[in-house]
């Protein structure tokens, strides 16, 4: 069993920045692959980034690439996402995930455990 915790998130305008963490902790022996996904009122969960523990790759969606940073600490299980010139389409609840597979998948149904999610929201 895997249980995360989110935190970071809060407004901000556009433009801005926010950093994300995500806290993991029981049976975080590395063997799985990180993930954050958003939902937006209205619309669908959808994919945003995701990182393996060791050897770090990383997977973002193309919405997010070259503004968003997905990182891990090791020693202390925690998974960041920096978020850079936010846009207001970037509003959304943003929920980390933990997957047994080994690649950093973007298929929602494919992660196995969720944090209960952090409000980001973006104004124009």
């Amino acid at each position: 069993q895997v249980h995360l915790v989110e935190s970071g998130g809060g407004s901000v305008q556009a433009g801005g920045s926010l950093r994300l963490s995500c806290a993991a902790s029981g049976r975080t022996d590395r063997s799985y692959t990180m993930g954050w996904f958003r939902q937006a009122p209205g619309k669908e969960r959808e994919f945003v980034a995701a990182i393996n523990w060791s050897p770090g790759i990383t997977n973002y969606a193309d919405s997010v690439k070259g503004r968003f940073t997905i990182s891990s600490d090791n020693a202390k299980n925690t998974v960041n996402l920096q978020m850079n010139s936010l846009k207001p389409e970037d509003t959304a609840v943003y929920s980390c995930a933990a997957t047994r597979y080994r690649t950093p998948v973007v298929v929602a149904s494919l992660y196995n455990y969720w944090g209960q999610g952090t409000q980001v929201t973006v104004s124009s």
